[in-house]
């Protein structure tokens, strides 16, 4: 049986449309016509993989120059480096702990809505008949939410790894993905806590030991009563924070340290997932309502200069991510201090 995917002409001009090369591809080959299939579960961008013969993974991966053998196979190195460069991004689960919503914009302009978070005044009343029924505004935020270009420069000669196999290659893309997503989880906690320019910034609860400051289990409970009818089901905690949590007598029974040595996982009695990351200020635990405190907003996914990657074959070629974060609530977010 001869398959379409094998028959497309593949242009860098893909990457111009507004629909992102990904997507060109799949609307010039659709997945749905390989239902019970061998490609089966294959992407269009993965049968151009295989048309290819292009290993881009495992100990048999193929070498770097195998993309440039012809000039469609050339024309996908672009895409497989935002693909690698994505996995490395995505790998920083901790965003897609924190975040509600992902919103995906075009142009660096955005503004959010806000909507009245008094939890008593939205209650829902009983409505009688002919009576009013009880609002609920839903409005633009003030002030626009900013969103910060980030990315690397990548800079090597082609001569110098075309013959580096692109399972190693990919490792080195996915790092400079994981600086990325490193630099958008910093801009996501200085949301979390200083709040969008929309004056929000996240109420902030001492702990009681301010002399000595030492954390003890009243002031996590502190911290979780503050939510009201919010719930505190994600906490993140700063290095020096998380050796003191890890210090904590309710904290430190067999159960818990048992899981916490086989996975690195901490357990709380609070019912709350609990990471650590050194995007946290010292000396601060931040508690969030994960379903109503963060939106992340993108302006279009991983983008690469695809004009350097395919015709100059390496040599300097940005790799970018524009991003920016809204929060949401306010009140589902607070902060424990020393």
């Amino acid at each position: 049986m001869k398959y379409n995917y094998q028959n497309i002409a593949i242009s860098k001009d893909y990457y111009k449309t507004g629909e992102g090369f990904s997507n060109c591809l799949e609307r010039l080959d659709p997945s749905e016509q390989y239902r019970g299939t061998e490609l089966a579960g294959y992407d269009a961008f993965q049968r151009q993989l295989k048309r290819f013969d292009i290993k881009v993974s495992g100990h048999d991966s193929d070498r770097l120059q195998k993309f440039f053998a012809t000039s469609d196979s050339a024309a996908l190195f672009p895409e497989y480096v935002s693909r690698a460069v994505k996995q490395g991004v995505d790998e920083n689960h901790i965003l897609s702990e924190i975040c509600a919503a992902n919103t995906q914009v075009e142009g660096m302009d955005y503004r959010a809505i806000a909507a009245d978070p008094n939890w008593e005044e939205q209650a829902p009343s009983v409505i009688e008949e002919g009576g009013a029924i009880p609002e609920t505004s839903i409005h633009l935020k003030d002030s626009l939410i900013k969103l910060r270009k980030r990315g690397r420069m990548m800079v090597a000669s082609y001569e110098a790894i075309k013959f580096q196999r692109l399972d190693l290659f990919t490792v080195a893309l996915k790092q400079i993905g994981a600086c990325i997503g490193k630099a958008q989880l910093n801009d996501a906690v200085d949301v979390l806590i200083n709040g969008d320019g929309n004056s929000n910034p996240a109420k902030v609860i001492t702990i009681a030991d301010t002399d000595k400051k030492t954390l003890v289990y009243k002031d996590l409970l502190n911290l979780w009563g503050s939510f009201g009818e919010y719930q505190m089901n994600v906490m993140l905690a700063s290095p020096d924070m998380m050796l003191k949590l890890l210090q904590v007598k309710e904290l430190q029974d067999p159960e818990t340290g048992l899981n916490f040595q086989a996975t690195g996982c901490l357990s709380t009695p609070l019912g709350a997932k609990l990471f650590v990351s050194s995007a946290v200020p010292k000396g601060k635990i931040i508690g969030l309502d994960k379903r109503y405190a963060l939106e992340m907003v993108s302006a279009g996914g991983i983008n690469v200069e695809y004009d350097k990657l395919i015709d100059c074959q390496m040599e300097r070629a940005a790799v970018t991510s524009i991003t920016g974060f809204s929060k949401i609530f306010p009140d589902a977010v607070k902060v424990l201090s020393e």
